[in-house]
């Protein structure tokens, strides 16, 4: 029985070591990059220098310039309706018409009065002609011209106020036309034909709504309020809209004014920017990114985001240098936007920084730079590797 054990235990001791030789004489993959044991692989770059814009970032809510609820001035009944939902309209448009007969009555009422009142008035300037004359030759008394006189201002009075009823009554029938007060786009109708309207329905005929040009609301940190205020006096500053995604831009327009407070529970201040909306990209309530734009930076060196270290004393980079190895040195970085950090101080254009691969340096480890796909493939690793927690 013993002997049989000791024949497996070699047979095994055989097996393995044919597998371990297969394996050290396996060619390897083609697409594998040999490194060194005491080399570091990194990918590396360089600054970049060009003319870079200045922003700064905030998310706002698209507000209308005007928006208006179309309600009626009189009471009536609805008998057209002269615009479709969602309709574009100018102002002075047809939306509605109410019932104008009730209106038309009161006004053809009051004209017949102002004519009854102007005869009378027309009587009593005759007479008071008649008892002038006759009053200076003595044929009739002081009292008889005064009287008339005073008749003919209580009638004159009573002309001016049908004049006042002409006017009410015309008014009265003018409203029963709805027209549009502004230039919109009209929302969902709240009454139907048919239906008496008041005018106490808190929702009225119809909303409008102006989209063009529209507005938006965005807020910024209370920091930049100083450097904001400082190019808002050299003259208007440029806004762009852009999707909730970043990567649309929806419209350019300008920067209309800083509100006159800085909200002290949230530490920002809110800024309002106007926007032509030409393409209607913008909608009201429409929650989307703002790119206020504040000065172009001339010559500016720009990295790759991804270099920027963060360490105790503030962002870093690592160094190559020409013997291959790292070290630390520190930057100020003046904005960090669409994978690009723009360096005020601490490098210059040429020098060579390690964009990827950092978690394995320590100063004065040397490090071995990847080129061509196997940068590529190592810049898509760490990719994975920050997105998966």
């Amino acid at each position: 029985m013993r002997k049989l054990w000791l024949i497996i235990l070699a047979g095994v001791v055989v097996a393995g070591g044919a597998a371990l030789a297969a394996r050290q004489i396996r060619p390897p993959k083609p697409n594998m990059v040999s490194v060194a044991p005491d080399l570091v692989p990194v990918v590396a770059g360089t600054g970049v220098c060009h003319d870079v814009p200045i922003y700064r970032r905030g998310v706002g809510t698209v507000i209308a310039y005007n928006n208006v609820i179309v309600r009626s001035q009189i009471t009536g009944q609805l008998i057209k309706i002269a615009f479709t939902q969602g309709q574009t309209v100018k102002k002075g448009d047809l939306l509605a018409e109410i019932d104008p007969r009730p209106y038309q009555a009161q006004l053809d009422q009051a004209i017949a009065n102002r004519d009854r009142d102007q005869a009378q008035v027309n009587n009593a300037q005759a007479n008071l002609n008649r008892y002038v004359p006759l009053a200076k030759n003595g044929w009739a008394s002081t009292q008889l011209v005064d009287t008339t006189k005073a008749q003919l201002a209580q009638l004159q009075a009573m002309v001016k106020s049908d004049e006042g009823v002409i006017e009410q009554a015309k008014t009265n029938l003018s409203y029963t036309q709805l027209t549009s007060p502004i230039d919109g786009v009209t929302g969902l109708r709240q009454v139907d034909i048919g239906n008496i309207i008041h005018p106490t329905d808190t929702a009225g005929l119809v909303d409008v709504t102006q989209i063009q040009p529209i507005s938006l609301l965005f807020s910024l940190p209370q920091t930049d309020f100083v450097e904001i205020n400082r190019e808002m006096a050299k003259g208007p500053l440029k806004v762009l809209a852009y999707s909730q995604d970043d990567k649309t831009q929806l419209d350019e327009g300008k920067l209309d004014l800083l509100d006159n407070q800085i909200v002290q529970t949230t530490g920002t201040i809110k800024l309002r920017a106007s926007f032509p909306n030409a393409k209607r990209m913008l909608w009201p309530g429409e929650l989307i990114n703002a790119r206020l734009f504040l000065e172009t930076r001339h010559n500016g060196l720009t990295i790759a985001a991804s270099a920027i270290q963060q360490g105790p004393h503030g962002p870093f980079v690592w160094m190559i240098g020409a013997d291959e190895t790292v070290t630390t040195r520190p930057v100020r970085v003046a904005e960090i936007s669409d994978g690009s950090a723009l360096i005020d101080s601490g490098l210059q254009a040429n020098e060579k920084i390690v964009v990827d691969g950092q978690y394995r340096l320590q100063p004065g480890t040397r490090v071995q730079e990847l080129q061509g796909s196997a940068a590529q493939e190592a810049d898509l690793q760490n990719s994975v590797e920050q997105e998966i927690p």
